[in-house]
C-alpha cells in the first residue's frame, strides 16, 4: 500500500470507524448487504452505479447495477418460500433443552461463581475491591497529570477495546505471558469478561490522535514526568504506581458514537479521574459518572487551545467535601501548578448521578442501597 493511499471498505452493520475491517483501512462506508456485494464486484467505491458498469459478463457485455438488483417481487418470493414458520417453531421449542455439549458441562454446586484464576477470558473484576458499606463521598482531583490530550470527535470506538488484539500491544504481551499463543489471541470482544485484557486494550485504537504526540497517530502517549513515549496502558500504570491522578483533555463531542460500557469502565481502570471536554455525548457522559469519573465542560468559547493548555500541566479540581454542597451544572475552578486557572461546568446533570458519584459509582451504589440492607 502506498503511504498516502486511503483504502476504503464497504460493510454491512452499524459501525464505520477507522480500522473496523482492517487496521490499515482509513475510510469505511455502511451499506446494505446487497450493496456490499455490488461494491465488491466493482472493486471501487468511486463509481456511479446509475451510469457506470460494475463489470463485464462472460459474453463481454457490460453489466450494470440495475441488471443484478432484485425487484421487490423477487425478494418477496424468496422470503415467502424460504423463511418458514416451522423454522422458528423448531428453534424456540428446543431453546430450553440446550444441546449435548451444553448439557454435559460440569456445573459447580455452590451459589457463588467459582473464579478460575488461570482464565484469560473471565476474571474477577476489581470494582468492589476494598469497598466498605459507607460511601466514600465526592472526591476532587489534585495535581493530576494529563494522560491524553484530544481534539474533537473522540468516539467510544477510539476508547473502547474493539477488534483484533495487535501483536505488539500490552494486551498481547499479557496473553503471551499467560501462555496464550498468538494464533489464539481472538478478539477484545471475546475477552470482554477479563478486565486485565480490556484495561490494556482501552485507548488501543491505531487511529488515536493524541496531541501530546505532536502529530504521530497511534495508541501511545507521553509520560509527562519523564518525557518517555509509552503505550497508554503502560503510562497509566506508571502514574498509578506513583500514586498520581490522571485526567483527559478533549474537544467537542467526546464519547460520540454507540454507547459502550467498556468506554467508561476502561478509563476508570486506567485510573483516570476526570475528563475535561468542550462537550460530551450524553449517554457516555452519564456512563463516566457511573464509573466515578468527573465530566467537566469548558465554558462556551473555551477549550484547551484557547486557554493555552498543552497537557504538560498538572491539574487540580476542587469539589465540595459534601455531596449536598454540589449542584447539577455547578461551576468549579480548575487550577494548574503554573498558576493558570479556568472555570468549568461539572456535568453531574441529575441528583441521581450525584448519588452515584457520592458512592464511587453506580455499581457501588447498587450494592450499598439494594443488596446491603437485605443481608
Amino acid at each position: 500500500m502506498l503511504p498516502d493511499m486511503v483504502a476504503a471498505a464497504v460493510l454491512s452493520g452499524n459501525r464505520n470507524f477507522e480500522g473496523r475491517v482492517h487496521p490499515l483501512t482509513r475510510a469505511n462506508y455502511l451499506a446494505s448487504p446487497p450493496l456490499v456485494v455490488a461494491y465488491s464486484l466493482a472493486g471501487t467505491v468511486d463509481i456511479d452505479f446509475e451510469k457506470e458498469p460494475i463489470g463485464k459478463g462472460k459474453d463481454g457485455k457490460e453489466i450494470f447495477f440495475r441488471d443484478i438488483w432484485p425487484s421487490s417481487e423477487e425478494v418477496a418470493n424468496v422470503v415467502q418460500s424460504s423463511v418458514l414458520p416451522d423454522m422458528f417453531k423448531a428453534t424456540y421449542q428446543a431453546i430450553t433443552k440446550g444441546n449435548p455439549m451444553w448439557n454435559e458441562l460440569s456445573v459447580p454446586s455452590s451459589n457463588l461463581y467459582a473464579w478460575d484464576s488461570t482464565s484469560t477470558y473471565i476474571h474477577k473484576p476489581p470494582y468492589f475491591k476494598d469497598m466498605t458499606m459507607s460511601p466514600p463521598g465526592p472526591h476532587g482531583v489534585k495535581d493530576a497529570y494529563c494522560l491524553l490530550n484530544f481534539g474533537d470527535s473522540i468516539t467510544t470506538d477510539h476508547v473502547s477495546p474493539a477488534g483484533s488484539i495487535h501483536k505488539d500491544s500490552p494486551a498481547a504481551k499479557f496473553l503471551l505471558e499467560h501462555g496464550v499463543d498468538r494464533r489464539d489471541f481472538n478478539s477484545y470482544g471475546s475477552r470482554r469478561g477479563n478486565d486485565e485484557v480490556m484495561a490494556r486494550g482501552t485507548f488501543a485504537n491505531i487511529r488515536l490522535v493524541n496531541k501530546l504526540l505532536e502529530g504521530e497517530v497511534g495508541p501511545k502517549t507521553i509520560h509527562i514526568p519523564t518525557g518517555e513515549k509509552l503505550s497508554v496502558y503502560d503510562a497509566a500504570m506508571r502514574y498509578n504506581t506513583a500514586g498520581q491522578d490522571t485526567i483527559i483533555l478533549a474537544g467537542a463531542e467526546y464519547g460520540s458514537g454507540s454507547s459502550r460500557d467498556w468506554a467508561a469502565k476502561g478509563p476508570m481502570m486506567l485510573g483516570i479521574k476526570a475528563v475535561i471536554a468542550k462537550s460530551f455525548e450524553q449517554i457516555h457522559r452519564s456512563n463516566l459518572v457511573g464509573m466515578g469519573i468527573i465530566p467537566l465542560c469548558f465554558k462556551p468559547g473555551d477549550d484547551a487551545d484557547t486557554l493555552g493548555l498543552t497537557g504538560h500541566e498538572r491539574y487540580t479540581i476542587n469539589l465540595p467535601n459534601s455531596v449536598s454542597e454540589i449542584r447539577p451544572g455547578q461551576d468549579v475552578t480548575v487550577a494548574t501548578e503554573t498558576s493558570k486557572s479556568f472555570s468549568c461546568t461539572v456535568r453531574f446533570d441529575t441528583e441521581v448521578e450525584l448519588a452515584y458519584f457520592n458512592h464511587g459509582g453506580i455499581l457501588q451504589y447498587v450494592i450499598r442501597n439494594l443488596i446491603g440492607p437485605k443481608q
